[in-house]
């Protein structure tokens, strides 16, 4: 199955937090990764005034993994918390931050896990990585399916 992550980090080492994600990626059981997008600098969104000023690198990757999306998207919140990942101010610094955007076409909308992301649109630091791989979000489809079209 073909997974689409998001990274990001704004504590520095920032660029060694996303290389050692996206290796810790790639030593999953039965994953590997296929394409990653070159690094981007980004302000933060929806940051705390008093981090305003703290930079993210951004960066997608995509991996070819035969897990599950619980599974996988466990294990990517396994690799933020083995990298120091503190959850507590919301939208806060972070070493580093992994989003699962999408996972094979994938539509869920659960407690733990919705699929694809559903706010990947509106994230530059998402979409302009995205079309640095040649991927168009058009061809991810919408978190919830249209009225009617129960998938």
């Amino acid at each position: 199955m073909r997974a689409i992550i998001s990274l990001g980090s704004n504590i520095e080492p920032r660029a060694e937090y996303l290389r050692k994600a996206i290796a810790a990626l790639d030593a999953l059981p039965h994953t590997r990764l296929t394409a990653q997008s070159p690094v981007i600098e980004t302000d933060g969104v929806d940051v705390p005034e008093e981090f305003a000023t703290m930079k993210f690198l951004n960066q997608v990757a995509v991996f070819e993994t035969a897990l599950g999306a619980l599974e996988f998207s466990r294990k990517m919140h396994a690799i933020e918390d083995a990298l120091g990942r503190r959850r507590g101010v919301r939208n806060g610094p972070r070493t580093i931050d992994i989003d699962l955007i999408d996972f094979g076409g994938i539509r869920m909308d659960g407690e733990e896990l919705r699929l694809p992301h559903p706010r990947f649109r509106e994230r530059a630091f998402v979409l302009e990585p995205l079309a640095l791989l040649g991927i168009d979000p058009s061809q991810i489809p919408d978190a919830r399916p249209p009225a009617g079209n129960m998938v």
